[in-house]
This record gives C-alpha cells, sequence and structure tokens, in this order.
C-alpha cells in the first residue's frame, strides 16, 4: 500500500452532524461500517467548527477545504463556481470505475450489451475475500453474474471483481477495456486525464483531474439518465451479502442523488456526488481529503455555499426572434435569429432580474442559409460584467435565389453604396 499524503497546512473543515460513509454489513466486509450504525454512534457527537472561508481573485468568499483539489460544477451550463487545483491530474482511486460504469450504460442504451448478458468472474478478476481491505462484489470464481447485477456491484458495492470483470466481458481484456476509457475521456474533453485500469486501483498512470471528473460526472447524468438512479441506491445485496452505499450523503441529504466515492492510501479519501435543489443541480468532486467524515463535510460545505451564493438566470427561451439578420442573394432578404433551446445560466444570487443581453451577428450571410446553422452569439452580462455567451442560429431556411433576382440585387447593392 502507498502512504497517505497529509496536509496539516491546510484547515480541517468538520460540520455538526456528518455521518461516517456508508458501507458493507457482512463479516466479509467488516473492515467498513454500516451507514446507519455511523449514523447512531455520531448522533450526539459535539458541534465542530464553522466552515472556513478564503477570497478569490475576483473578491469572492469562497470555501476553503483541506484537501488536495475540489471543484464545484453547474451541471446545465458546465460553469465552474469555484475551484482549488482543479486541473491538477491526482491518483482518482475508485472514481475511476464512473468511466467503466458509463461505458457500461452507454453500451447497454446502444444495446451493444444487454441487461441479462451472463458476465463471468475470471481468475484475474476475482476478488480473494476483501483481502488487503480490497472493495469487492463478492462473486465466486468461475461463477456468472447478469450484467446489471455487475453493474449495480461496480456503482454500489465499489467492486474491483465487478469492474475487472466488466473491463474482460466488453473490451476483451481489461487493457482492452482500458483503451475505450481513454478513447472516451478524450471525447469528453477530459483533458488531465489518463486511465490505466478499471477499477481505479494504484498505478502511477492513472490520473483524473477534479474538472474532468466533474465533466464524466456530468455525462453520466446526461446521456445515461435512465441508469442514473443506480447512483441513488443504498445497498446492494448478491450472493447473501449485503453492501451499503458508501456515500454517506444519501443518507443525510435527500436532494444528493449520487455519484462515487474512492480511496487508497495514496489518493486520500475522494467523492463525486450531485445534488439536485429547485430544479438546479450542481455537482462537487473532493479529492484527497483524510477521511470518510471530511470528504462527506467538504462535499456538504461545497453544496450549501453554491445553493447560496448563485441562482438561475434564463435570458432567452428557445425558438424567440433575438434579432433579424440581413441575408443576401437569398428569396428572402432576412433571417429571423434565436436560440435552439432555452438558455440557462447562473448568476450571484440576487442578480438573475439584471442580465442583460447583446447580440452580434455575422455581417456577410449569404443563401442559401440552412436552419439552425449558426449565424452569431448572444453575449449576457450582471453589472457590466459577462457572465456568459451562447450561439445564435437561424430560425428558418432561406433559399437561394435564381439567377436574375441574384443580378438585380447585386445592381441594388451597386447603387446603394
Amino acid at each position: 500500500m502507498i502512504s497517505r499524503l497529509t496536509f496539516a497546512t491546510l484547515p480541517s473543515i468538520i460540520v455538526a452532524g456528518a455521518l461516517i460513509a456508508a458501507a458493507p454489513t457482512t463479516a466479509l466486509s467488516a473492515q467498513h461500517a454500516k451507514p446507519r450504525a455511523a449514523a447512531q454512534k455520531h448522533k450526539n457527537k459535539a458541534a465542530a467548527a464553522e466552515p472556513a472561508f478564503t477570497t478569490d481573485a475576483s473578491g469572492r468568499s469562497v470555501p476553503l477545504l483541506a484537501n488536495k483539489a475540489w471543484v464545484l460544477m453547474d451541471f446545465d451550463t458546465g460553469q465552474v463556481l469555484a475551484s482549488s487545483n482543479q486541473d491538477e491530474p491526482l491518483p482518482p482511486a475508485s472514481l475511476t470505475k464512473m468511466m467503466t460504469s458509463y461505458l457500461v450504460e452507454q453500451g447497454l442504451k446502444s444495446g451493444k450489451l444487454k441487461p441479462n448478458d451472463p458476465v463471468t468472474m475470471s481468475e484475474s478478476a476475482w476478488c480473494r475475500g476483501g483481502k488487503d481491505g480490497d472493495s469487492c462484489m463478492f462473486v465466486p470464481l468461475n461463477a456468472q453474474a447478469s450484467l446489471m447485477d455487475m453493474l449495480r456491484g461496480v456503482v454500489i458495492a465499489s467492486g474491483n471483481d465487478a469492474s475487472k470483470a466488466l473491463a474482460e466481458h466488453i473490451g476483451g481484456s481489461e487493457p482492452g477495456f482500458v483503451a475505450m476509457m481513454n478513447a472516451e475521456a478524450k471525447k469528453l474533453g477530459m483533458t488531465k486525464t489518463q486511465f490505466a485500469n478499471a477499477a481505479g486501483l494504484p498505478d502511477p498512470n492513472n490520473k483524473a483531474s477534479a474538472r474532468d471528473l466533474a465533466v464524466l460526472a456530468a455525462a453520466i447524468i446526461r446521456n445515461s439518465a435512465e441508469y442514473y438512479p443506480l447512483y441513488a441506491e443504498r445497498e446492494f445485496t448478491y450472493n447473501g451479502i449485503k453492501q451499503g452505499n458508501r456515500n454517506a450523503l444519501l443518507y443525510t441529504d435527500p436532494t444528493v442523488d449520487g455519484l462515487k466515492t474512492g480511496h487508497t492510501d495514496e489518493a486520500g479519501y475522494c467523492l463525486t456526488a450531485s445534488a439536485k435543489r429547485n430544479g438546479m443541480r450542481l455537482i462537487s468532486v473532493i479529492m484527497n481529503a483524510d477521511s470518510k467524515q471530511a470528504r462527506a463535510d467538504q462535499t456538504r460545505v461545497l453544496f450549501n455555499w453554491g445553493y447560496a451564493n448563485f441562482e438561475q438566470a434564463t435570458p432567452a427561451q428557445a425558438g424567440a426572434t433575438l434579432a433579424s439578420a440581413k441575408v443576401t442573394y437569398g428569396v428572402a432578404p432576412t433571417v429571423n435569429a434565436g436560440l435552439a433551446q432555452a438558455w440557462t445560466l447562473l448568476v450571484p444570487k440576487g442578480e438573475a432580474g439584471k442580465v442583460q443581453t447583446s447580440v452580434s451577428l455575422n455581417p456577410a450571410l449569404e443563401a442559401p442559409i440552412a436552419k439552425g446553422a449558426v449565424i452569431g452569439k448572444i453575449v449576457a452580462t450582471a453589472n457590466g460584467k459577462p457572465v456568459g455567451e451562447a450561439p445564435v442560429i437561424a430560425l428558418a431556411d432561406v433559399e437561394r435565389a435564381g439567377f436574375f433576382e441574384r443580378l438585380r440585387q447585386r445592381v441594388v447593392g451597386w447603387f446603394s453604396k
């Protein structure tokens, strides 16, 4: 095992009443505490220090967290609300399994995989009774489990064995599956991530950044919506062994519905989580906290801070005409410009009503123009500061005019100069 790093120079943030992360309830996994037992154990714990805050470059008060890296991201816009070392590649431990589960979910969605496909537990994937603290689903050697059970074994029980078995089933071998993981990471724009195995076991080549993991979490929520409820399930029983989800916030905050915990000596305690309150979804990533409780406490601090300091604004609706663009050589002289979908962004609390917009259109639009073609952009500002921008599209087709009409327009254009 690799010695775990400590960060004594940063203040510890502990919020009152936090729970120890959820865990298995069998003798085979006795090293993990039961979620409800943990709740009872800490029920009467004395209140700890208030969360610490610091001031960022823009003068905002933001949380100061005792870990190696963190990020708080808005799901709808991908907007990073606050962060620390968000792009530093770090050992992600079992947060790696989010990519494993995502690829399984996308295979199910496409029809390439079936929920009842039998997946074999090979000797190379088999978990030998939780030796050295391994997280296991505990599928017997050479036995088969359904693909959906294996997926639950990854998402809920954080099974290294289930992760490896699925990797071999889908990729032909774990290295083959890792190549798929890295290809998908590149596709999603995870520029600071390199996977080396399917489970997140210690490897100097297995690294990911906090922001990349938030991007991956957003992809799971958006692209695997039908399977996302798995990440909120509190327990999973297989082979007579009941295991609890280690995400402690699932037991204490009804707005939290995912995603994944992780821990190794090198990576420390990690947690990627998502919460939805009043229609607004936030994603947080904590990397290298010093305990299970710390990663839960710090996530709670981020969510509370985010929802207290930001609100949604919708400066433009889908299909509404924002401007009229001049078109040359078209059967129509103009085309209406607008947005393909309602535009939502996050602004500091109290500024949603102060958002102003301006539209700039491409100066030389020439037919033909297809409906949906990008022909400009809209910029939103609040108190004179930019808060976001979005592409503006043509709301209708404009066909190219015939030869004589184009000639007429050209002549008119000469005399109008």
